[in-house]
């Protein structure tokens, strides 16, 4: 079994697994962090972001360069649209994938560099509500990026890597980064997509079965079991044990199981979710009090859900329900309205509701009382006539790159009664507002990231009792800003740990021992069964092996007919091979141990060798033949002589001859 990791992200998961001759992709994430070297697209032109300098490298006088790096507060962007660090395309051929596993929305945004123009004619399996969500995630990036597009691309920088600063001179392999994708492409990628139920078992060209099952972290998340008749490999990728509104995580079928790969663990291992959701509504409520607006840059879907719960809960119970919250973003409206009629992937108190009858999430009621408004963007219409401050404000993008968090950045960034707060983890919150200093607004870093954590993550390697585990190299190490908490690393016990980095291709342990056969019942009915000793029985069969969609059966062997080629003469009769059931029907199967006394007696009677000698060894007997120039090996499992071919034929006639027989 090999394993090829495609990604440098562990919570942006890209790996293909090859296994009894089928191609597998799991997940297909992408790293959106590159984005951070580019300078934001705002909505309107901003007379600040178009009057930073121009930046030059001491030593480079490339006048190609001129206008692509802008500086701001000693940091160097590129001034172009954005790039994305896509899977590496490299180290295997798209087009020889069979299938894509996604396990979340999350770990889909790939999909149209994986699909399109590549040669791709596999399928993907997704959860329905990882498809739909999925599609939100996509056309709304899309979208950010289209809405404001950039007059020239910007790619000689990538030639000059040495003589620029950091972070951009760290960049990993930008010439592989990739401008983002059409949305015809996406229309296109998402139409190859095949909606699954959890537990539901599908099969993989015969040769395997995959089956989602709940991983507890987002709607429609789903680990996958890849499984044959005698093997078992378990895939973790963004799990979560913490009671939110999708339907709790499914260990069991996980257990033991012989490779359990495990990514998409905490991104912020420091934190607590529970307590940064606290401090989240501390931070807002007290900037409301104070006069000011808060900006909450966010994905259209998941965490969001339960940000509009706790927090309009919280500013309800201080008095503050007069604050209205907006949500702004091309897909908001179908997000809105699709988390309400999910209610087979809901946890079990989401689903409740459903039947009382009542939305499963707060926010229907928020809408309805008008304390939570929501539109395509700041352009739609009803949004001036509507906006009032204070006021929360949810939108995106998290990176602060694009979309419409980038206007409210340059609208609020100087004014200090104002507030920007970070609950997704994806992006370093100081490396996001970089372009936006010198600021005066607060910045909160509030991640909250329902990911297992390491502490999770062993218990979870305990129960499951893989017999291998797979896991990135960074989860063997604390991280970087915590490096004495040994607790925030994957225990390296008994059990056998591979550990892998981006561009590593992997063998597993795993190879195929044993391979089912099913027998036709005209097989089984011409079985005759020996003993061979107490409790033991064996029969030999004859008969014509079907190998077919990697099924494998054994058919009765077809008899022909002796006259079939009787016009033939018998020069050219001669000169045929042997029927198959001529041949096989003369077949004989030997067992059992080899009697020395009885072998020495039949080479006397049978072949005249009457000088044998026999020594004992480490490991059985060896039978020395003076006058033959011969040496015979005899061990438990095995027989070898050393002789010229002709008198081995005979010798090892002699021996068959000395062994049970069926």
């Amino acid at each position: 079994m090999k394993l090829y990791c495609l990604s440098s992200h562990p919570s942006k998961p890209c790996h293909v697994l090859r296994f009894k001759g089928i191609t597998i992709m799991l997940d297909c994430g992408l790293s959106s962090q590159t984005v951070l070297s580019f300078l934001p697209l705002p909505l309107v032109p901003s007379a600040r972001l178009s009057g930073l300098p121009n930046w030059m490298p001491r030593d480079c006088s490339n006048p190609q360069l001129e206008g692509e790096l802008k500086e701001c507060c000693g940091r160097v962007f590129i001034d172009s649209a954005p790039e994305f660090c896509v899977p590496q395309e490299k180290i295997v051929d798209f087009s020889e994938i069979d299938v894509i596993l996604i396990s979340n929305y999350l770990c889909m945004m790939a999909l149209p560099f994986i699909t399109e123009g590549t040669g791709f004619e596999g399928v993907v399996y997704a959860t329905e509500p990882t498809l739909h969500i999925g599609r939100f995630f996509l056309e709304e990036l899309v979208q950010y990026i289209e809405q404001t597009p950039k007059a020239s691309l910007a790619s000689h920088w990538k030639d000059m890597l040495h003589f620029l600063p950091p972070p951009l001179c760290d960049s990993l392999k930008p010439r592989s980064w990739r401008h983002l994708y059409s949305l015809s492409a996406v229309n296109s990628s998402l139409s190859r997509i095949q909606m699954v139920g959890y537990d539901e078992k599908l099969d993989v060209y015969g040769a395997l079965k995959v089956t989602p099952v709940s991983s507890g972290f987002c709607l429609g998340s789903s680990n996958w079991i890849i499984s044959s008749d005698h093997e078992k490999v378990a895939y973790i990728s963004g799990s979560s044990t913490l009671t939110t509104h999708p339907k709790p995580m499914d260990q069991s079928a996980l257990k033991n199981a012989d490779v359990l790969i495990m990514t998409g663990l905490t991104q912020t291992p420091l934190c607590n979710p529970d307590s940064m959701l606290g401090e989240l509504c501390i931070t807002v409520s007290t900037t409301l009090r104070s006069g000011g607006c808060v900006l909450m840059p966010c994905y259209p879907s998941g965490v969001i859900y339960d940000l509009f719960e706790c927090l309009s809960g919280h500013l309800e119970n201080l008095g503050l329900t007069q604050i209205p919250m907006y949500f702004i973003s091309p897909v908001a409206d179908n997000s809105i309205g699709y988390s309400n009629i999910l209610a087979e992937w809901l946890s079990q108190g989401k689903q409740n509701k459903v039947y009382i009858p009542e939305e499963p999430f707060p926010h229907a009621f928020l809408i309805k009382n008008n304390r939570l408004k929501h539109f395509k963007n700041i352009h739609s219409e009803g949004f001036s006539t509507e906006y009032r401050q204070p006021c929360v404000v949810f939108c995106g993008h998290p990176s602060l790159r694009f979309g419409d968090s980038v206007h409210f950045m340059e609208l609020w960034g100087s004014n200090p009664q104002h507030a920007v707060v970070f609950t997704e983890p994806d992006f370093p919150y100081l490396e996001a507002l970089a372009p936006f200093q010198p600021l005066a607004m607060k910045a909160m870093h509030c991640p909250i990231d329902t990911s297992l954590n390491f502490t999770q993550g062993n218990k979870l390697v305990r129960d499951l009792k893989p017999t291998t585990l797979v896991i990135p190299e960074s989860y063997l190490k604390p991280p970087v800003e915590a490096p004495n908490r040994t607790d925030l690393l994957i225990e390296q016990t008994d059990r056998n740990i591979i550990s892998f980095k981006g561009g590593d291709v992997l063998t597993l342990p795993l190879k195929r021992k044993r391979a089912k056969v099913n027998l036709s019942p005209e097989v089984c009915n011409k079985l005759v069964v020996n003993e061979v000793r107490l409790g033991v029985n064996l029969a030999t069969l004859t008969g014509q092996l079907h190998v077919k969609d990697n099924n494998h059966s054994i058919q009765v062997l077809e008899q022909t007919s002796n006259g079939s080629s009787s016009h033939a003469g018998n020069n050219l009769s001669k000169k045929l091979p042997r029927r198959p059931e001529e041949t096989l029907a003369q077949m004989r199967y030997e067992w059992g141990s080899l009697d020395l006394d009885t072998f020495i007696q039949r080479l006397k009677e049978d072949e005249g060798i009457s000088d044998a000698k026999v020594e004992q060894s480490a490991t059985g007997y060896i039978i020395h033949l003076p006058k033959e120039d011969a040496l015979i090996q005899v061990e438990d499992k095995s027989t070898h002589m050393y002789c010229d071919p002709e008198l081995r034929h005979r010798l090892r006639k002699v021996l068959l001859q000395c062994l049970n027989r069926i």
